[in-house]
């Protein structure tokens, strides 16, 4: 087999965890029903695993590398902290864990029908051997379909060599073979909870076909490798291929099977709401049993399969302190670490950047998906961790209650100055005080690398807390979210955009104001932790554009994905990067840093790409010459 580095639940399927397939396992009917649960297990290895999280986020508009970030993360943002080399890009993970499952999947393919298997089991493979090539693809350019025993066949024999295929290669030749027979196959309700279906195909197909459309139009030169024309193989110019996304993601906007749009943005995210029916993909965890979840259920060290990603973008809110006396003789930790959404374990590796409070956020009222992405309101939980003091003295020594505020990240910059000299009231985190207010506050533009609203949506949550923290040092036992059928709108939108002729209703500013109609919608104020019944769809959807650009939709994307990993995939794809994450801005790292400080990156063409692992490098029987051929352009 192709040298490959090694990657290092019940809620889906009894799973057998595997490191490895011999050859005949796959000749067994266990055999490829064991080969189709490790698929979704994979995702495990990919999907919550921080330090790749890292890669998607770290140097976009959305997301800058917090205080505690160590090279892992400072390299990403390409800020002149570090750089980006074969040694130290996280892209690594994917690469180790997607081949191991390209393997697998090749080896149900083949083996399936001669022991009696289904077409829509073989479909599954078809749905993840396609998956992965696409993740695979977009990351890295191109990347070798013969893993050595020919163009996707299952492989048994060690090899040390490897040729890379072409960017045009790997999508007609690979993912959309696989995800057409996939859309064929594959049942409309999934065989198991969280299973493919028909929908979740179509959803991958028309991503697939509007990023190879982009690729083909190639509007900035961005450089691919290895160099091939952009033409097309099969005869087709981007044109086609943004009318086919458009048509296959209005194919599954209008067939959704058991898949619907959450009533509110609230409910997409609730953790007490996990594997709701938008939610088409997801990497499973469980608090049930640490043999299914994969990780310890009471700490963690933060490597894979752990569901850790939410630990990076939450900073250490535990430092926060409020008095036990009015004079601050004796004072507590107001804020302690706790297994609940709001909270979890802090890090400090990543930080949203103020662009993306102040303006991807600018509307913080009537859209709810501010306060249904972010924890801006910190509450005192000290009772939990066995203190029974029945009060703290807080900001301007007023009395805060268990439960009540003791932070809050503010919607707005006030009118009335804020006092950040904590000279009488002690915050130990350098937030100020506004007049009448007990709670200690920080603007918009105050934050920085080291404290900024925690991310609410990857925030854990456990049911055996029994009213005290839980077990907060364990990794998260929620799902990671993959795959959502809302991103079917966008899709559709988008290629709209890029001129696809659409349908009566399904206009790119229609498609759009269906997301935007929801992200109007309340029920509950999550920090305002009350509830809100409130519908300002009409007011939203009045305010779209007329006419629909792709920053506008890049912009929307942001705003519903906010820190789910798909930014620098949508950057990249659009070739907007450069424009809209060449600059940004963000407090420093120390404690009472309210200053907006801009940073310049170097985002060059090169970057685009990420650089094949060194490990892979490494483990080839290859020439010098030949290693540096293999490798992207700019990273040798």
């Amino acid at each position: 087999m192709l040298s490959i580095f090694s990657p290092g639940c019940k809620d889906i399927l009894d799973e057998e965890p595997r490191s490895i397939f011999e050859p005949g396992y796959f000749k067994t009917e266990n055999g490829v029903n064991g080969g189709l649960t490790s698929m979704y297990a994979h995702l495990r290895y990919i999907y919550g695993q921080a330090y790749y999280y890292n890669t998607t986020l770290t140097g976009t508009d959305e997301v800058t590398y917090g205080q505690s970030a160590d090279q892992n993360f400072k390299v990403m943002d390409l800020s002149g902290v570090g750089e980006v080399t074969p040694t130290d890009s996280r892209a690594d993970v994917i690469w180790g864990a997607s081949f191991y499952d390209i393997n697998t999947a090749s080896g149900v393919i083949e083996n399936a029908s001669a022991v009696g298997i289904s077409d829509a089991l073989i479909a599954e493979a078809r749905f993840f051997r396609a998956f992965d090539y696409f993740l695979l693809v977009q990351t890295f350019g191109g990347v070798p379909l013969d893993l050595g025993s020919g163009e996707l066949k299952f492989n048994i024999t060690p090899t040390r060599s490897s040729v890379r295929n072409t960017v045009p290669e790997v999508y007609t030749k690979a993912i959309f073979p696989d995800l057409l027979l996939a859309i064929n196959d594959l049942p409309q309700t999934g065989r198991v909870t969280g299973g493919a279906t028909k929908t979740l195909a179509r959803l991958y197909l028309a991503k697939a076909y509007l990023t190879y459309g982009w690729w083909l139009e190639n509007p900035n030169n961005i450089p691919t490798y290895p160099e091939a024309p952009r033409t097309d193989p099969d005869g087709h110019n981007a044109q086609w291929y943004y009318q086919q996304a458009y048509d296959i993601a209005v194919a599954g906007i209008d067939n959704p099977g058991d898949y619907k749009l959450q009533p509110t943005y609230y409910d997409v995210n609730l953790a007490q709401n996990d594997r709701n029916d938008e939610i088409m993909l997801y990497a499973d965890h469980t608090e049930d049993s640490e043999f299914y979840n994969g990780s310890s259920l009471t700490y963690a060290n933060g490597g894979a399969p752990d569901n850790f990603a939410g630990w990076m973008m939450t900073w250490n809110y535990t430092d926060i302190r409020s008095a036990k006396d009015p004079s601050w003789g004796a004072v507590i930790s107001s804020v302690q670490r706790e297994a609940s959404q709001p909270l979890g374990r802090p890090w400090t590796r990543m930080s949203p950047t103020i662009g993306a409070i102040t303006n991807t956020f600018a509307d913080k009222t009537l859209d709810a998906r501010y306060d249904g992405t972010f924890t801006t309101v910190y509450r005192g939980n000290w009772p939990k961790g066995g203190d029974a003091t029945p009060f703290v003295y807080n900001a301007n020594n007023l009395q805060v209650m268990p439960g009540e505020p003791i932070l809050t990240f503010l919607n707005e910059e006030p009118a009335t100055p804020i006092n950040y000299e904590n000279t009488t009231y002690k915050s130990n985190i350098g937030a100020g005080v506004l007049p009448g207010r007990a709670d200690f506050v920080i603007s918009p533009r105050g934050i920085s690398r080291i404290v900024y609203p925690g991310l609410w949506k990857l925030g854990p949550y456990r049911t055996d807390n029994a009213g005290g923290l839980g077990q907060p040092n364990a990794a998260s036992t929620r799902p990671f979210n993959i795959a959502k059928f809302s991103e079917l709108y966008f899709v559709a939108a988008e290629a709209a955009v890029k001129g696809a002729s659409t349908q009566a209703g399904k206009s790119a500013r229609e498609l759009i104001n269906v997301i935007r109609a929801r992200a109007g919608k309340w029920r509950w104020d999550n920090n305002g932790n009350s509830e809100r019944v409130e519908d300002n769809s009409a007011a939203l959807t009045a305010a779209t554009p007329a006419t629909i650009t792709i920053n506008y939709i890049l912009a929307e994307r942001s705003r519903e994905y906010y820190g789910e990993g798909y930014r620098w995939y949508d950057l990249i794809r659009t070739q907007k990067w450069n424009e809209l994450a060449s600059t940004y801005q963000i407090g420093g790292s120390n404690k009472g840093d309210h200053t907006p400080i801009t940073v310049n990156r170097n985002i060059q063409p090169h970057h685009y790409l990420r650089p094949i692992p060194v490990d892979q490098i490494n483990a080839m029987a290859m020439s010098e010459a030949e290693k540096k051929a293999y490798q992207n352009p700019g990273y040798n």
